[in-house]
């Protein structure tokens, strides 16, 4: 009798379709070190320019990680990093802003 034969995908982290995908978890790591980065910063007031930046840049490379991602696992890391660096993005506007004090 015919079976149908499944990959083994419980292997890799990030990669469900068994092939390398080195740019891809690069963009995914950034995007969650910007991400928890700009969210735990974004909760103290006076950090408003390092959680405004690092959330700017995190949704940038987070975005970019969307556009070239290949598996599902490397999209739902970087949609958790995109959203805690979409939070942190928006409570540093909300504390200052990305030039808040340096340009008057």
């Amino acid at each position: 009798m015919a079976q149908v034969m499944r990959p083994n995908t419980a292997g890799g982290l990030f990669a469900t379709d068994g092939k390398p995908h080195p740019l891809q978890d690069a963009l995914l790591a950034a995007t969650l070190v910007l991400g928890i980065t700009s969210f735990i910063s974004a909760m103290f007031h006076h950090l408003h320019l390092l959680s405004s930046w690092t959330g700017l840049v995190g949704i940038l490379i987070g975005a970019y990680g969307q556009w070239i991602s290949v598996t599902t696992r490397e999209r739902f890391g970087l949609i958790l990093g995109l959203g805690a660096a979409a939070i942190g993005f928006f409570l540093g506007m909300a504390h200052g802003g990305l030039f808040g004090g340096l340009v008057d």
